[in-house]
């Protein structure tokens, strides 16, 4: 069994780890940076990109989690966490983790008010997966080396980067852990390759 951490500073933290936990693994909700000590991968939930980098500069995270990305664990980000995973984020020069090859645009789709659902086809799912959008971003342009999972109304929103993998949408709002069990898998393959080695 993989054990993935769910950073726990902001987000609908208790609800990623329901859908990991339906996808087989064990989870650890990450508040102190220790925590992420013994962790095949990583989860960054969704909330407010500002406040979240706010949080994780009080609490020392930037570095660690910096070194957890660059050590080849997987890692997952949703909504705000995607700003935080792309090297580029539109309107501003500051980025945080920096991980993935992406630009995002922030706050894309609209205000709290226009939050909406819609159904995604998401390479790699069989049936399409209801996403689930709440003032979130998208991703307006990707690199070669990124492959694009969804879209919606020809705006990317969500994508994988080798063991890197973001989405604009909370899928952790919905019954369907299959996007979890996605993520689950590269862990899990993510291991193999390292024991193997």
């Amino acid at each position: 069994m993989v054990k993935i951490g769910v950073l726990g500073l902001q987000g609908a933290v208790r609800e990623h780890v329901k859908s990991l936990e339906a996808s087989g693994a064990e989870t650890v909700v990450v508040k102190r940076v220790e925590e992420l000590e013994g962790l095949d991968g990583l989860v960054i939930p969704g909330g407010e990109s500002t406040t979240m980098r706010r949080l994780i500069d009080k609490y020392n995270f930037l570095e660690p989690l910096q070194q957890f990305g660059a050590s080849g664990k997987p890692v997952f980000g949703t909504c705000a966490g995607l700003i935080l995973l792309s090297k580029r984020i539109e309107g501003q020069d500051l980025t945080h983790l920096a991980f993935m090859d992406v630009t995002a645009k922030r706050n894309a789709f609209g205000r709290q008010r226009e939050s909406f659902e819609a159904p995604l086809k998401i390479k790699g799912l069989e049936e399409e997966f209801i996403g689930v959008f709440i003032r979130a971003p998208y991703i307006s342009e990707v690199d070669e080396n990124v492959e694009v999972l969804a879209s919606f109304n020809d705006r990317i929103v969500a994508a994988r980067q080798g063991r890197f993998l973001a989405c604009a949408f909370h899928p952790e709002l919905t019954d369907d852990a299959r996007f979890h069990q996605y993520f689950v898998e590269m862990v899990e393959e993510s291991k193999k390759t390292c024991i193997e080695q």
